[in-house]
């Protein structure tokens, strides 16, 4: 495959080469098992998007249709399936640099830096609101991975490693948030703005 095809496929589309390559499925059943999976919390792909991206793979044909009794129920229940090209194009593209050399940029980050600029007490608010929001997701997150553990049969699986990223990350947050809301009562603009 041209180098720059494998350039352009987007997460999306990497998302969906690997889920098909577990099994053959149709848009509508790709929706279900990411809703199942929960893989939208960390895989930035819509409904709409997964038909996109399935045009897309079987024009470029990394995937192919696969003969069904659902594929005469229309466009949205044709089965297809990972080609060894789209294989191929899956390894090709999880050897890219940038999946390990880029910086998240959480909407909160801007917003704390933006915060200055807040009315009195709308920052402790934001605080109190993300620190809540945190403690619900380490209890969702914890439930997943029980879920995933169930499914999976052991704790050295992927998808295990991922949710326990999720939830480190989420505590050192609130641990973090928790030193802010001690500090509040400190804060104060720059002594030193530049001119």
């Amino acid at each position: 495959m041209a180098r720059s095809n494998r350039q352009s496929l987007t997460a999306p589309d990497l998302v969906l080469l690997s889920l098909l390559s577990e099994r053959p499925m149709h848009g509508y059943g790709a929706n279900a098992e990411l809703e199942r999976r929960e893989i939208r919390d960390w895989a930035a792909i819509s409904r709409p998007q997964v038909y996109y991206s399935l045009d897309k793979l079987v024009r470029l044909g990394l995937v192919r249709p696969v003969s069904s009794n659902e594929a005469q129920q229309g466009p949205d229940r044709r089965v297809v399936a990972t080609t060894a090209r789209g294989r191929e194009a899956l390894a090709d593209a999880l050897e890219r640099p940038e999946w390990a050399t880029q910086r998240e940029r959480p909407p909160f980050l801007t917003w704390m830096a933006l915060s200055w600029l807040a009315r009195p007490g709308v920052v402790k608010e934001q605080l109190l609101r993300r620190r809540e929001y945190l403690e619900k997701e380490i209890v969702r997150e914890r439930g997943t991975l029980d879920s995933v553990l169930a499914e999976v049969g052991h704790e050295f699986h992927e998808a295990a490693w991922m949710i326990k990223l999720m939830i480190a990350q989420f505590e050192t947050e609130l641990a973090w948030i928790k030193e802010v809301e001690s500090e509040l009562p400190k804060r104060a603009r720059a002594k030193h703005p530049p001119e």
